[in-house]
């Protein structure tokens, strides 16, 4: 009877203590979990937009991608293949985890020959190809763009989550702060709240069709919803597949402008 006493008397300090420890983490902490959590080296996928404005009508497009990390940098590179209106029209993304320095990002656009820079207040504000996602929701933001907080832990859909406030810093953003549920388990987030400049609801994101995949957990459907034009995307990723062989060299202002892999 001690011993069995003993073992509820270990279970309830040890409750405790993880109960205690998990207090202790901040909003910081657990962004900075978020983005330590694996997603290979290397990275390709197949993906579908669809764009539908407010009266429903909906415009299609398949993409495919390929992103690599470089130290705690990464670099992404995009093409357009369908429909023909922008087939061959490509992205590159350099995307650099040092504080105060933007992003390199390139947008081919092939009708034109012609390939435009994507710099200063065009990265943080202005949408991609049509899309309810910024140049800046397309690339990867670097931890301490933000000041984050810990609002509470919240339930949805059986899933434990923290919510977590993150304030910009950069007056070039489009947004004063954005709320993120993110999934405990695997620290995905479930769904993330955009505020505008004045505080009120800009965007919002949606989260599903979360899986493990050779190790590496991903969120395959993505949906931003702008509430305040009443327009929306939904991106689909097909066949994701990580650690695949991709050369540095793809990487390129001329492997952009081939307008296709």
């Amino acid at each position: 009877m001690k011993y069995f006493k003993f073992q509820i008397l270990v279970g309830v300090v040890l409750l405790a203590s993880i109960s205690a420890s998990a207090q202790l983490l901040t909003g910081r902490d657990i962004m900075q979990k978020v983005d330590n959590r694996p997603d290979g080296d290397t990275r390709f996928m197949e993906m579908t937009m669809k764009l539908i404005n407010k009266r429903k009508r909906v415009r299609e497009r398949n993409v495919e991608s390929y992103s690599m990390d470089i130290g705690k940098d990464k670099k992404t590179i995009m093409f357009f293949l369908y429909p023909g209106d922008v087939k061959g029209t490509g992205f590159l993304t350099w995307d650099y985890d040092e504080i105060g320095k933007d992003d390199d990002k390139w947008l081919y656009l092939p009708a034109m020959k012609k390939t435009r820079r994507i710099s200063g207040a065009s990265a943080k504000a202005d949408y991609f190809m049509g899309t309810d996602f910024t140049y800046d929701d397309m690339g990867s933001r670097s931890l301490d763009e933000d000041i984050h907080k810990l609002l509470r832990e919240e339930t949805i859909d059986g899933h434990k989550c923290w919510v977590i406030e993150s304030t910009s810093k950069d007056s070039r953003d489009i947004y004063l702060k954005k709320i993120s549920w993110i999934r405990i388990d695997c620290l995905i987030p479930l769904k993330v709240e955009y505020y505008d400049k004045l505080g009120k609801l800009h965007r919002k994101l949606a989260l599903s069709n979360i899986e493990e995949i050779d190790g590496f957990w991903i969120a395959k459907k993505l949906v931003m919803k702008n509430v305040q034009t009443y327009h929306e995307t939904i991106l689909e990723k097909i066949n994701p597949k990580f650690n695949v062989p991709v050369k540095k060299g793809l990487f390129t202002v001329p492997e952009l402008e081939a307008g296709e892999f």
